[in-house]
C-alpha cells in the first residue's frame, strides 16, 4: 500500500490571487491540466495537495513548479509551460550574491532587467526562455536544454560580470546548441 503524502507550498500573498484567477479559471485550469484537486489558503498563502491523487510521479514536481513560479511572478500562461516534459523552472535567490540590505537587491534586479528592461528581453529572446524578477528573486522558465545558458548568464550578472561579456557568452552558447542540433 502506497502511503499518500499532503504537499504544502507556500507563495506570497499577494500572488494568491493569481493562482486562484478571475472566477477561479487559473485553480481549475491547473486542476484539469493535473487531475487533482489542490486547496488554495488565501488568508495565509498556503496551497496544500494530496499527492496520492497523481498517477504520474513527475506530475508532483510539475505542479509544485507551476505553483511556484505563479508565486515567482509569472503568469499563469508562462508557468503552464511547466507541464510540459521539456521545461524547467530556476529560481535564484539574490540574497545568495549580496547582503539582505534593499539598495543591494534593488541594484542587482536593475542589473537582470537592464535599462528599459533591455537586458532582461535580450536574455529571454536569445535563449528561448521567460524571466520574472520578483522580490529578492529571479526565475526562469525555458526547455532544458536552453535553461542552462540563460542560468549561466543570470548567474554572471548576479555576479558582477559586464553586460556585454554575458550577452557575447550567450550568442555563443546558443550557436553551438544550434550547431549540434
Amino acid at each position: 500500500m502506497v502511503k499518500s503524502i499532503m504537499r504544502y507550498i507556500r507563495i506570497p500573498m499577494d500572488r494568491i490571487a493569481i493562482l486562484i484567477g478571475p472566477h477561479g479559471k487559473t485553480k481549475e485550469d491547473i486542476e484539469k491540466h493535473s487531475n487533482i484537486i489542490i486547496n488554495i489558503n488565501s488568508k495565509n498563502g498556503e496551497i496544500t495537495f494530496n499527492d496520492q491523487q497523481i498517477d504520474d510521479p513527475l506530475m508532483i514536481f510539475k505542479i509544485e513548479n507551476v505553483i511556484r513560479a505563479i508565486g515567482r511572478g509569472f503568469s499563469p500562461e508562462h508557468a503552464m509551460l511547466l507541464f510540459d516534459d521539456e521545461n524547467d523552472l530556476v529560481v535564484f535567490d539574490i540574497h545568495d550574491y549580496v547582503s539582505k540590505k534593499p539598495s543591494h537587491v534593488q541594484r542587482l534586479r536593475s542589473r537582470i532587467i537592464g535599462t528599459e528592461g533591455k537586458t532582461r528581453q535580450i536574455l529571454e529572446e536569445v535563449t528561448n526562455s521567460k524571466i520574472s524578477i520578483y522580490g529578492h528573486t529571479v526565475a526562469v522558465i525555458g526547455s532544458i536544454i536552453e535553461i542552462d545558458i540563460a542560468k549561466k548568464a543570470i548567474d554572471k550578472l548576479l555576479s558582477g560580470a559586464k553586460h556585454a561579456t554575458v550577452y557575447q557568452y550567450v550568442e555563443k552558447q546558443m550557436k553551438k546548441l544550434r550547431y549540434h542540433q
